[in-house]
């Protein structure tokens, strides 16, 4: 029986999926095998192969998710704009299919969405990163609030927000805006992190950001993503005045961006 405590009746779970079925079995597996539920999942699929189609279909019965389909791939924007829109609760917990809850996620949940029923002025909470949010201030119970220091000059900074696993109120395009449709992921992701900025959002992160989830890439549905290419890995001395140079102008582009960049419109 599911523990009263780990059913959040305001929140639904989307996730986002794409040719990774078995991956998507072990997410929803591993909620249920946890004892967390929902007021609904929705699973937003971006065109996946017939037959991960069809295991989709087939899991329904035993994980009691709503399949948000279309014919073919439109990219990660559409498929989270598509998934967000039939969301029918005031806050979305968002998890890509590759992601797996640890044991202590049900408690921390709890405190994230307490801070945010709290706190109207929040608006999202972070969960999972590959790296910390360069400039934290200590906040409770792990937390930590995301600081946008005109002070610190780490290009990481304007990750404020991120597609990784996070809390945040359904009605996050009322102010934000949709995800833009039509470009690669990383590009998808770079623009809302900008208008995430530009419309003055505020979130926290979870300091210990890697004892919620684990991501899981298997040989049979491996990652998509390169994190690091070669260059970043080099010990040459050139090559590390190379990376300098271009952290400093990713730094500058991204200042630009945030100040002058006009995000069109994609409703």
């Amino acid at each position: 029986m599911t523990s009263t405590n780990n059913f959040f009746p305001e929140v639904s779970l989307l996730v986002t999926h794409y040719n990774r079925s078995n991956s998507l079995e072990n997410l929803l597996r591993q909620f249920k095998e946890l004892h967390i539920s929902f007021h609904e999942i929705i699973v937003s699929d971006d065109g996946s192969k017939p037959e991960h189609l069809n295991k989709i279909k087939n899991l329904q019965s035993s994980f009691d998710f709503r399949l948000v389909t279309t014919p073919q791939n439109k990219g990660l924007g559409n498929n989270i704009n598509k998934g967000q829109a039939q969301v029918t609760s005031p806050y979305t917990l968002y998890v890509q299919e590759d992601f797996l809850p640890k044991s202590v996620f049900a408690q921390h949940f709890r405190d994230a969405l307490d801070f945010m029923q709290t706190d109207a002025d929040l608006d999202i909470v972070r969960f999972y990163a590959y790296f910390s949010y360069p400039t934290l201030k200590p906040f409770k119970k792990g937390f930590s609030k995301m600081v946008l220091s005109p002070w610190c000059f780490n290009h990481l900074k304007f990750y404020y927000y991120s597609d990784h696993p996070h809390l945040r109120r359904t009605s996050f395009a009322e102010k934000f805006g949709p995800y833009a449709e039509g470009v690669n992921g990383d590009l998808t992701e770079y623009r809302m992190c900008i208008s995430f900025i530009q419309n003055k959002g505020k979130g926290i992160f979870f300091n210990n950001f890697t004892e919620l989830f684990d991501q899981v890439n298997t040989t049979q549905e491996p990652s998509t993503a390169t994190f690091r290419s070669a260059w970043k890995q080099e010990s040459n001395s050139i090559v590390r005045l190379m990376r300098l140079v271009y952290l400093r102008y990713k730094f500058l582009k991204f200042r630009w961006d945030v100040a002058f960049l006009k995000l069109p419109s994609y409703r």
